[in-house]
């Protein structure tokens, strides 16, 4: 049998025959498990790259989509509020508003005057200031909005469009 010389460290084994013999590196379980790592990342990645990016299959059914419904409402001409100094300042508006679906239609007719005075009184109230740019507009836009849904409660409107708004 052959002895282990002493200054050989624990990485040297003497065969046999003489001559030494090194460990591998990497053991070959540590090779297969990475390995099998790259597999599931790159298959996670895949199917994260399909969920998120690829186009749904042509035979998938796209949802049917209800047709909105447009009831126009009456011009309304109002005079806007000032101070006293500057002149009286008309606002003429054409609303449309836009519902969900036809029943809403049928239940908002009879509110309608109620929808009316609700846009008369607040238009009343506004300054020519308040009308200044795209923002005042939006402004305006999504209070009438709030006003009308809070008239027909507990039904609900889209939105409130306009068609003509003019301040003179």
């Amino acid at each position: 049998m052959a002895s282990k010389p002493k200054n050989a460290g624990p990485a040297a084994e003497i065969a046999p025959d003489g001559e030494k013999n090194k460990k591998p590196g990497l053991p070959l379980k540590h090779i297969m498990l990475a390995a099998i790592g790259v597999v599931v990342l790159g298959g996670g990645g895949f199917g994260g790259y399909r969920l998120m990016f690829a186009q749904r299959d042509s035979h998938e059914a796209a949802p049917a989509v209800k047709p909105a419904v447009f009831v126009d409402l009456p011009e309304v001409l109002v005079n806007l509020s000032n101070t006293g100094t500057d002149r009286t300042q008309y606002l003429k508006v054409r609303v449309v508003l836009e519902l969900p679906d036809q029943l809403l239609m049928q239940q908002i007719q009879p509110v309608m005057p109620r929808v009316l005075d609700t846009f008369q009184t607040y238009l009343r109230e506004l300054r020519p200031t308040d009308l200044d740019g795209s923002s005042g507009l939006y402004r305006l836009k999504e209070e009438l909005t709030r006003r009308v849904n809070a008239a027909v409660s507990p039904n609900r409107i889209t939105a409130v469009l306009f068609k003509e708004i003019v301040v003179q």
